[in-house]
C-alpha cells in the first residue's frame, strides 16, 4: 500500500495508542534558545556536502558541545543568491553572544577552508543580527573587499581557489530546543528501525533540526550526576540493562515490559508551533511493529518552559 494511516485512540484506561502503540501519557520539556540561520551554497553537491558536514560537526548538544547545529533543507539554485546548489543551516545556543563566539569560528574553520564554498545570512530581516564576514575578513590580510547590495553588506576574502564570499552578519531570533520522544522496542533493532523512520519524517520540515548523529540518541540524560562537576548524566530509567536494580532506589525504570531498548529523537524548532507540528509527525512515524510505547523525556517540568504533552498531538 502507497499509504499507510494508523489511526489515533483512547483506551478505557485513558491511554493513547497509534495502532499497537501505546503513547505514554508523558511529555516532553523544551527550552527557550536563541538560533541563527545561513545559506550555505557551493559548485556542486560534492563540496556543498562536504562544507556542510565540517560546519555541523560536534552539534550535537549544549551540554557540551558550542552549538546545536544542522542542516534543515535543501535549496535549489535558482533560489540561492549566487544560483549554486545551497542548504539551510540552522545553529541553536543559549545565547545570542554564544552564537556569536561560535559561528564565526564554525564557518571560518570548517567553511571557509572546504573548496568553492560561500555563506549567506538567511535572517536579514531579524532586529538582532551577530558577527560573521565582519570577523572572518581579517583572515583576508588587508587584500579583502566588501560590497553593499541592498542594504547588505557582503565580504570577498581571497583564498587559494578564488575567493570566498561571505555575508558580513547573521540574524538570531528566539526558538524552542529540546522537543523530543523516546521509542521503546521489543529489541535494538525495532527500536532503531522506529527511530530511522522518525528521522526520515522530520527532515522535510521548514524550521526544524534534528541535532544529534543521524537524528538519534542512544544516550538520552538526566540533569545532574553522584559525580561532582557534571551536569548531566545517562538517564538510568530508560536504560534497559539497568532495570531492576534497586541501589539506594536511584533506578526505576520507565521502560514498558515488553521494552528491551530505547532511543531518543531530540528536535529544535523555530518556535512553539514548529516543535509541537514536529512532535505530531514523530509519533506517527514512531508507531508501528514492534515498537509497544513511546515515552518523552522530561525533568518534571521544572527547568523548561514548553511542555509538550504527547496526548495532545496523537
Amino acid at each position: 500500500m502507497p499509504w499507510l494511516v494508523r489511526l489515533s485512540a483512547a483506551r478505557e484506561d485513558g491511554a493513547m495508542q497509534i495502532g499497537a502503540t501505546e503513547i505514554i501519557d508523558t511529555f516532553a520539556e523544551a527550552f527557550r534558545m536563541r538560533y541563527t540561520r545561513l545559506v550555505l551554497t557551493a559548485l556542486d553537491e560534492h563540496w556543498l556536502d562536504a562544507a556542510a558536514r565540517e560546519l555541523c560537526g560536534y552539534g550535537s548538544s549544549v551540554i557540551g558541545c558550542d552549538a546545536e547545529i544542522a542542516v534543515e533543507q535543501k535549496v535549489d539554485a535558482a533560489d540561492t543568491p549566487d544560483g549554486r546548489p545551497g542548504l539551510l543551516v540552522m545553529a541553536f545556543g543559549f545565547s545570542s553572544e554564544a552564537l556569536g563566539k561560535a559561528m564565526p569560528k564554525r564557518v571560518g574553520q570548517c567553511v571557509m577552508t572546504c573548496p568553492t564554498t560561500a555563506v549567506y545570512n538567511a535572517m536579514p530581516e531579524s532586529e538582532e543580527q551577530i558577527p560573521l564576514g565582519s570577523q572572518l575578513r581579517y583572515f583576508g590580510d588587508g587584500f579583502q573587499k566588501s560590497k553593499v547590495l541592498d542594504g547588505r553588506r557582503y565580504w570577498r576574502v581571497p583564498v587559494m581557489d578564488g575567493e570566498f564570499v561571505c555575508e558580513e552578519q547573521l540574524g538570531v531570533a528566539k526558538g524552542v530546543a529540546g522537543g523530543n520522544i523516546i521509542v521503546q522496542g521489543i529489541d535494538q533493532a525495532a527500536a532503531l528501525a522506529s527511530a530511522r523512520r522518525v528521522s526520515k519524517a522530520l527532515a522535510p520540515l521548514a524550521g526544524v533540526i534534528t541535532p544529534f548523529p543521524g537524528g538519534v540518541v542512544r544516550s538520552g540524560s538526566k540533569v545532574g550526576s553522584r559525580y561532582k562537576g557534571l551536569v548531566a548524566s545517562t538517564n538510568d530509567a530508560f536504560c534497559p540493562t539497568l532495570r531492576g536494580r534497586v541501589e539506594g532506589g536511584r533506578v526505576e525504570s520507565e521502560l514498558v515490559d515488553a521494552a528491551q531498548a530505547a532511543c531518543e529523537i531530540v528536535f529544535n524548532g523555530e518556535s512553539e508551533e514548529a516543535v509541537g507540528h514536529a512532535t505530531r509527525v514523530a509519533l506517527q512515524a514512531a508507531a508501528g511493529d514492534g515498537v509497544p510505547a513511546v515515552s518523552a523525556g522530561n525533568y518534571g517540568g521544572k527547568l523548561g518552559k514548553f511542555h509538550f504533552h504527547l496526548k495532545d498531538y496523537c
